[in-house]
């Protein structure tokens, strides 16, 4: 029988390598940043074209490398950083991998111009597929740019199954903030298709901060910082305030590196315990400081994940710190000495003759009996008319006439509106029905009958809409701002007039007629966060996320009390839905308790 095992060509090798450190046009940029950093960069400007199918080019003022280096760049296991294996566990660089230029030009065309600060020519090489198809000595400015173009032409499957547009260079601006925020000390700049979405200039770590997600953001940051032997810790936490129920920023970084850590994330998310509610996520950016020999970066190929020696001990340590923050920002106001002295206090004096101290005097009438009539000042008190008391009740009493018109039924159901109402516990609405006794939950009732009305909207096009009187500017995040384009047509049909001011701002100049009670900017940004979630990559599966997010958002939450009327009319709206059990997440809302489960619980 003939030998069947073979070496692996080297184009093809090198192809199945760039499938574990190349996944997306993101892992591009984050590779070529992160050698940026390392060669010594303070300015570093990436440049996107198609969501890097086109293009992703990363220029850097780092130190730049020779004609041989830059060829040696790019072979396998090729790497500046490492001379033994004991150099695993000292690493204190960002781009140690040395497949990841490798990776990179084997599903590429990449064009590489560098030059060394001293040096009068610099390299100029061009490679596709991992081949060398030119090198030659040319002008260029000190330090490296590197172009890949047509990232994946040579592996159709992967290109195919790359998502949209949008979906790609959400991840690209991901990648990017992370290594941003851990590298205040060097400008960044990122462009899409020729419009900036960063341009972040050399700062400190709370600006850098400001500078990505806002300037609202600032008031609510509290300082981190502990020294220890195991860990320095350090940045911040977001205020109990600030939570938010999905799209938090939570970000941990170690020795400068961004990383995930679920064990990490429970101490932080215990230590907000009872301040934030248990379907909120707390805001953070914590930075941990630690000998290099304590921890392994390299168990996961894109190092996100990472194994610390000292877990326990330093979990118990990151939660006692953001108690401490927590506890100075919920502290009593100190006194301002300096308002507090421009108070007149008076002073004895003994020197002024004119000073002297009297006795308080207080009128009292000794002769008031408060059981006695004629002691009673107002008159028109003495016999008071209580049946007005029981008629200004009733004119409180909400009627028909003031049920809020989203509780209206679009039409006439089957059911005997004659019927009583009974609300268990502000949640629950119990209602007798022909075959038995309905329990319905209110909240969820409100969200199925909204999510309806506002799909129903959309794939007509329409939605009623009320001007705000004082328009407000909703401030997104350069990741939320990408994906809003494709939201705008379907949050147009729900009722949202939206104006766009620059690259992340918009004015909200009308709302969804009907909608009441909601933080409008908070809402957006959620209904964003939300899309991005979801992944949505289908235009009907972005307006139902769309609509989920609202109807949630404006649904009578539970524990509110409701009139007999506001439940009929809930109740009819229900059974007027295509699908009036479950909610678009499929959670019931109707339970019923038969008459024949009745005659067994009585038998």
């Amino acid at each position: 029988m003939s030998d069947i095992i073979h070496l692996l060509p080297d184009n093809i090798a090198n192809q199945i390598a760039a499938g574990e450190v190349i996944q997306r046009p993101a892992s591009v940029v984050k590779e070529l940043v992160e050698n940026s950093i390392d060669a010594g960069a303070t300015n570093i400007q990436v440049i996107i074209k198609d969501a890097g199918r086109t293009l992703i080019q990363v220029i850097d003022n780092g130190k730049g490398m020779s004609a041989t280096d830059a060829r040696m760049a790019f072979e396998r296991h090729a790497t500046s950083k490492i001379s033994s294996a004991d150099d695993l566990f000292s690493l204190r660089t960002m781009g140690f991998r040395g497949e990841a230029l490798a990776s990179i030009v084997a599903v590429s065309q990449v064009e590489l111009r560098t030059r060394e600060k001293n040096a009068e020519l610099g390299t100029v090489l061009n490679y596709i597929g991992s081949n060398l198809e030119s090198a030659e000595e040319n002008s260029c400015n000190f330090g490296s740019v590197f172009s890949v173009k047509n990232l994946f032409f040579n592996v159709p499957a992967r290109r195919k199954f790359l998502k949209s547009n949008e979906t790609e260079f959400r991840a690209i601006i991901t990648e990017f903030e992370r290594v941003a925020l851990v590298n205040p000390e060097i400008a960044m700049s990122l462009s899409h298709n020729g419009i900036e979405v960063f341009d972040l200039y050399q700062t400190i770590f709370r600006q850098r901060i400001i500078d990505i997600y806002g300037k609202n953001l600032n008031p609510k940051l509290l300082s981190l910082d502990v020294k220890s032997s195991l860990a320095s810790i350090s940045g911040f936490v977001g205020a109990p305030d600030s939570s938010r129920k999905r799209g938090a920023l939570q970000y941990f970084f170690v020795n400068g590196r961004f990383m995930k850590h679920p064990y990490f994330h429970k101490a932080v998310v215990q230590a907000f315990d009872q301040l934030i509610p248990s379907t909120d996520q707390p805001n953070y950016f914590i930075y941990f400081t630690l000998d290099p020999s304590s921890i392994d970066v390299n168990i996961h190929p894109t190092k996100t994940e990472i194994k610390f020696e000292n877990e326990q001990p330093i979990w118990q340590i990151l939660m006692a710190a953001i108690r401490e923050a927590l506890a100075k920002a919920s502290a009593v106001p100190t006194l301002d000495f300096d308002e507090a002295g421009k108070i007149d206090i008076p002073i004895y004096n003994p020197n002024k003759a004119s000073q002297e101290l009297h006795i308080p005097k207080v009128d009292v009438n000794p002769n008031y009996n408060p059981f006695r009539s004629g002691s009673y000042s107002h008159d028109k008190r003495e016999n008071p008319d209580w049946t007005k008391l029981y008629t200004d009740i009733n004119k409180d009493l909400p009627t028909t006439d003031s049920v809020p018109e989203k509780l209206i039924p679009d039409e006439d159901v089957t059911i005997d509106v004659s019927i009583l109402y009974h609300q268990y516990k502000g949640r629950y609405i119990i209602t007798a029905l022909k075959s038995g006794l309905a329990i319905i939950d209110q909240h969820r009732a409100h969200i199925r009958i909204l999510f309806d009305r506002y799909i129903s909207n959309i794939r007509q096009q329409r939605g009623a809409s009320q001007q705000v009187l004082f328009p407000e500017v909703v401030e997104l995040t350069p990741e939320e701002a990408s994906v809003f384009p494709s939201l705008l047509p379907d949050m147009h049909y729900m009722g949202f007039d939206l104006v766009k001011v620059d690259n992340n701002n918009y004015a909200i100049k009308g709302v969804p007629s009907g909608l009441k009670n909601s933080n409008i900017t908070d809402l957006i940004k959620d209904m964003a966060d939300k899309a991005m979630e979801t992944g949505c990559e289908v235009q009907e599966e972005i307006g139902e996320a769309l609509a989920l997010s609202l109807a949630k958002s404006s649904a009578v939450p539970a524990g509110k009390n409701l009139s007999t009327a506001e439940m009929d009319q809930m109740v009819a709206s229900l059974f007027s839905c295509p699908e009036p059990n479950l909610t678009p997440e499929g959670q019931t809302i109707i339970s019923l308790l038969t008459d024949e489960e009745f005659e067994k619980r009585f038998g």
